[in-house]
């Protein structure tokens, strides 16, 4: 069926979630004393990859930590304590007030003055860190929305709470029929967290903090079966296409934080007996109906707060009515209202047409093996995202690898962190060979580059074929020209190969190479993923200047670039065919043009062409070629700026003027 390719079959829904798991468990663990907490929410976190998925994540600092009664504060000496307040407060709300001092300049300054006690103001604290994580962010409920890689996302700000709420407590006794008693024992024990905004109906709407139990939320997602995520699925996609269809984010009064609400409702209660692919369509009538009559009474409870009436300040008056009225016209048109939803109307259709139809959800039948390959190496390449530039936290992420290996991870979980281990790896040679190159002696700066060059040589071996790179980059840095151009020969050799993957797109012939080879191998073999430079480790001295305006850029600060693994060999090429062979030199040139101006978007994505066009500026600047360089250098402005590195290019034109005919008055 259809929505098993837009929702994901079982074996893709776990693929992602143990990736993120494991990406999660490693970033957490590098946490610095400065850093927070990081934990990922929202419909990607939950296994979902639908279009307009988003991916929420969720900070909190670890030495903060929320209490319900003061004895529970005897547990955190030497943090900073914060009692939660309900008596004031409508349910699922908070007022947090301090109680022992705090060194956090942004909480500080979050703070209120109420008779004589220091509460935290939920509005003030989200001002104060709206834009943390992403720049020029803008609020969006709890949490600051942005823009980083092209990506939207939202970031809350929150506060951990160890305790389970005691306003929670008769959620626990509920659980008879589901979730199982194991999952119920993790969720408690895990406590909740406190995002920033109140309720618009309470009595200190700026000063109240909303009980959040996104993380549980989250394992309940995870406990359910295929079926029951594939119908959760259904609703999510019925939702949008259809219930919200052509309205603003103002104007929809139903959010996907219903219709989860909903699902967890049915399931708890029992309310279908038998939950499976044949039985589908009854499935999302029966959580339809549930979302009816809420709307019809105007009471939507919480799942684990149900006195916490969601609906209330938003869902009521003329706008539950209207509302009621909607729904109810799609109610009356039973299963058939399924429909209007654009993304699966063929397949709902040959399920009505023929109601003992088998709905497939094997996933051999649903996606073939290449598909899945593809998805997964996109899933490896998206979450490799953790900013690293550190030496010790290197070392320390190194030696916790090696720990989790001693593990029982899921095949999943050993690719994910082959993946981050070859990311470190490189880093670290990089970071150990800028640390010690300008200082020691002699015999420290030859081990320093041994070591550094059997990291890149174990990193190529674990990683990606376009991690063959790093090593050439390495060599071209140490000024050995005819090592690099020899890893330079290999790497092409192997790029040209029919069967290469890069990063999202897998070629006709991959099966005939790949086929019933590990994912390991065929990770090594047949993928060539996207360079990533991190901005604050010298690569290059060739593209210091774009780091140095990426990472500084007033509109987005970047981490890394990312570059096109041909054009990196290509420039890689070229720079060192300029210290070896002039003839060479040329017809790397050429090749490099070439490459960009065919503007094939497999080879050199349009998000990283601002770059692309860089290099080639660069390139044909170093080997002489201006008045070349200077369009290149032209065209990059025009691109998407995706990597913010307009600055640079302004100022490589400026440069290059007393050497063309160009005038600074067309910039």
């Amino acid at each position: 069926m259809g929505l098993c390719r837009i929702v994901g079959t079982s074996q893709v829904v776990t693929m992602r979630r143990d990736m993120m798991d494991i990406f999660e468990i490693v970033y957490n663990r590098l946490k610095t004393s400065i850093k927070p907490f990081i934990r990922y929410s929202g419909s990607e976190s939950e296994g979902f990859r639908m279009h307009g998925s988003d991916m929420d994540s969720m900070f909190w600092p670890d030495d903060h930590k929320v209490v319900w009664n003061l004895c529970q504060s005897h547990f955190y000496h030497g943090q900073t304590v914060i009692l939660a307040d309900c008596s004031d407060s409508p349910p699922g709300y908070a007022l947090l007030q301090l109680l022992t001092p705090t060194i956090e300049r942004k909480i500080e300054s979050s703070l209120l003055r109420i008779n004589n006690r220091e509460f935290l103001s939920s509005s003030k604290y989200r001002v104060n860190m709206c834009s943390e994580v992403v720049p020029n962010s803008t609020q969006h409920g709890p949490c600051g929305s942005g823009v980083r890689f092209g990506i939207e996302f939202d970031c809350a700000h929150c506060f951990a709470c160890d305790f389970w709420p005691p306003s929670a407590s008769l959620w626990r006794n509920r659980c008879h029929a589901w979730p199982p008693p194991r999952v119920v024992y993790d969720i408690v024990n895990q406590g909740c967290h406190f995002a920033a905004i109140g309720h618009k109906s309470g009595n200190h709407e700026d000063k109240e903090w909303r009980i959040s139990f996104s993380l549980a939320e989250r394992k309940l997602v995870y406990s359910m079966d295929h079926c029951q995520f594939l119908t959760y699925g259904l609703l999510k996609l019925f939702l949008k296409e259809v219930i919200n269809k052509g309205l603003s984010d103002e104007e929809k009064l139903l959010c996907s934080y219903h219709v989860k609400t909903a699902v967890f409702w049915v399931l708890q209660q029992n309310t279908i007996a038998y939950w499976c692919p044949q039985n589908l369509l009854e499935c999302f009538w029966v959580c339809f109906k549930l979302i009816l009559k809420w709307v019809y009474e105007g009471v939507c409870p919480n799942f684990f707060i149900s006195q916490n009436n969601m609906f209330l300040g938003k869902i009521n008056g003329s706008a539950q009515s209207y509302l009621f009225r909607a729904l109810y016209v799609m109610y009356n048109k039973g299963y058939a209202c399924l429909l209007h939803c654009a993304s699966i109307t063929s397949n709902i259709m040959s399920v009505l047409c023929n109601p003992g139809v088998f709905i497939c959800t094997d996933q051999r039948s649903v996606i073939s093996e290449t598909e899945f390959d593809c998805q997964m190496f996109g899933e490896m390449y998206n979450l490799d995202s953790i900013v690293i530039i550190d030496l010790k936290i290197c070392m320390k992420y190194l030696r916790f690898a090696e720990q989790l290996l001693s593990l029982p991870l899921t095949k999943y979980n050993f690719l994910m962190l082959q993946k981050l281990t070859a990311s470190v790896l490189q880093r670290t040679a990089f970071i150990l060979h800028n640390t010690f190159t300008n200082s020691g002696e002699n015999k420290q700066k030859y081990i320093i580059d041994k070591l550094s060059c059997n990291m890149l040589k174990l990193a190529a071996q674990i990683g990606c074929t376009s991690d063959l790179l790093y090593i050439a980059l390495f060599y071209y840095k140490t000024k050995r020209y005819a090592e690099a151009l020899a890893v330079l020969r290999m790497t092409k050799a192997k790029f040209s190969q029919p069967y290469l993957a890069y990063t999202y797109s897998v070629s006709d012939r991959y099966m005939e190479a790949a086929g019933g080879q590990s994912w390991s191998k065929k990770f090594r073999r047949c993928m060539a993923q996207n360079i990533k430079l991190y901005n604050g480790i010298l690569y290059i001295d060739e593209l210091c200047r774009e780091q140095d305006t990426s990472h500084g850029s007033s509109q987005m600060k970047h981490f890394f670039l990312i570059i096109p693994p041909f054009v990196f060999l290509q420039m890689l090429e070229v720079l060192c065919c300029r210290h070896v062979d002039a003839i060479s030199r040329k017809q790397a040139l050429e090749d490099l043009q070439l490459l960009i101006y065919q503007n094939e978007p497999l080879t050199v994505p349009v998000m990283f062409r601002d770059i692309s066009w860089q290099i080639l500026g660069i390139c044909q600047q170093v080997t002489g070629n201006y008045q070349e360089a200077l369009y290149s250098f032209q065209q990059s402005l025009q691109e998407y700026p995706f990597h913010g590195i307009r600055q640079a290019t302004c100022e490589r034109i400026l440069k290059l003027l007393p050497y063309t005919s160009w005038s600074v008055d067309k910039l």
